[in-house]
């Protein structure tokens, strides 16, 4: 048996931080990665579809080019090159990230599956008084008859994608799904959205989700709402034909099912060492990440809780600085900001005017649609529209749902200002910088009365 000051399993967003910073404090560590160091977010996640979103908006961008009197004609993807420099790009970021690691004194990495065998013992070999599991999550497939049946495809095989789909059909309207299927039609696919709720993005507010909404479709994406797949068999050519809810067919050359995310739980074996799962697989934590067993942690995508890179960092920050500083650092009200990576983006921090309602509280809405910001005008780009809520009594800010261009800039302007208790009727009379996208919060402010 090897004993370790601490043992952390997988490889993501808070356990290579975390591991790099037990190691430093003297702490002899060992970190566990059964497949690539970096985790979702390097390797499949982030990394990659922000990479190929930014290519999509190269080629979308050429396309609008004469409408600014540059005369730009454009041919068809060659979406070889497109997965090399997306390939490239990944590699970089998980090599750098790897020989870091490596080189860190006090600090053992090994290529090996975890599992627990007993109370804080992993792979019958491994003990360590304080364990942190930071496995992620994997896409959720749901039971659909025939699915057996038929290719399909989750966030992580689409983008290993060699050829430019035909049709891309996609499962699913969540953050995963608006992401991919933009791109993919910027690139030349045809796109099909299918969700079964009876309108996209059902925790965005219904003015925002309508708004993504008709972005989408402009650029030609089909979406189908209140639908299902109730049946999936072969289709021509290697596709899919997909029945749904109303009977009707939709043949597609690929699908993608982007319905969601579950816990890399399954193979832990977490009743060996004490810890019961929910009934999804997270690990239930308390507010200072620890589980039920005293010093196991669960990090990251594994317990319940926003699933967001940001959060699981900031998982780090909460465990390094309580073990190592005695802190007493907690995650319970901590802000949760987060982008939805479409063109435009949407930037989202606190409470929707939707939550607002349902909690009874006394709210402004102020809103202002990008067809009125300057700079948007300006750089073309007048899709979207900003929108905050605040306390009708205080005037502080208590959300914000920013669909713009670089809105998630523009979301961590009015984050800091809720970090610093600044209200609006202070931001409607700031001094921004002009011409900015950020300038616009005066105008947006302005929407509000002050009675």
């Amino acid at each position: 048996m090897k004993q370790y000051d601490a043992i952390i399993i997988g490889s993501g967003q808070a356990a290579n931080p975390l591991a790099k910073k037990l190691a430093g404090a003297g702490r002899r560590t060992l970190l566990l990665e059964e497949d690539k160091i970096g985790g979702t977010c390097v390797n499949t996640g982030c990394t990659p579809t922000k990479t190929m979103i930014a290519i999509a908006r190269m080629r979308y961008m050429a396309g609008r080019a004469p409408q600014f009197g540059i005369p730009v004609t454009t041919g068809h993807t060659d979406i070889t090159a497109v997965i090399k420099r997306k390939s490239e790009v990944v590699a970089s970021f998980h090599d750098g990230l790897e020989k870091s690691l490596e080189k860190t004194a006090g600090l053992d990495v090994v290529k090996e599956r975890a599992v627990f065998t007993g109370m804080k013992t992993v792979n019958g070999r491994y003990t360590a008084e304080h364990i942190f599991i930071n496995t992620g999550a994997r896409p959720s497939v749901p039971p659909i008859p025939g699915l057996q049946d038929v290719p399909y495809l989750t966030s992580a095989d689409m983008l290993e994608l060699k050829e430019l789909p035909r049709h891309l059909a996609i499962l699913g309207s969540g953050y995963i799904a608006m992401e991919l299927g933009q791109l993919y039609r910027r690139l030349g696919s045809e796109v099909t959205i299918i969700e079964r709720e009876k309108a996209i993005l059902r925790r965005e507010d219904d003015d925002v989700a309508a708004a993504i909404h008709a972005i989408l479709e402009e650029e030609g994406i089909r979406i189908i709402t209140g639908s299902g797949v109730r049946q999936a068999a072969p289709g021509a050519n290697g596709g899919v034909t997909l029945t749904l809810q109303d009977g009707s067919q939709l043949q597609a050359s690929h699908w993608l099912i982007a319905t969601g995310r579950i816990p890399a739980t399954e193979a832990l074996q977490l009743p060996q060492t004490g810890i019961t799962p929910d009934e999804r697989g997270f690990i239930p934590v308390n507010d200072h990440l620890e589980s039920s067993v005293p010093g196991i942690y669960a990090l990251g995508d594994v317990k319940k809780g926003p699933a967001f890179t940001h959060i699981s960092y900031n998982d780090y920050i909460v465990v390094s600085e309580n073990i190592l500083h005695n802190k007493g650092l907690s995650i319970k009200d901590r802000p949760v900001p987060y982008c939805m990576f479409t063109d435009p983006e949407l930037g989202r921090i606190g409470i929707t005017e939707k939550e607002a309602r349902e909690k009874g509280l006394a709210v402004k809405v102020a809103s202002l649609p990008l067809t009125k910001v300057a700079r948007a005008i300006e750089t073309g780009e007048t899709r979207g529209l900003m929108k905050a809520v605040v306390d009708a009594r205080s005037g502080h800010l208590l959300g914000a749902s920013i669909l713009s261009v670089s809105g998630g800039e523009i979301m961590a302007v009015l984050q800091m200002a809720m970090m610093g208790n600044i209200t609006y009727r202070q931001l409607r009379s700031n001094i921004f910088a002009h011409p900015t996208f950020s300038e616009s919060l005066n105008n947006l402010f302005m929407t509000l009365n002050d009675d």
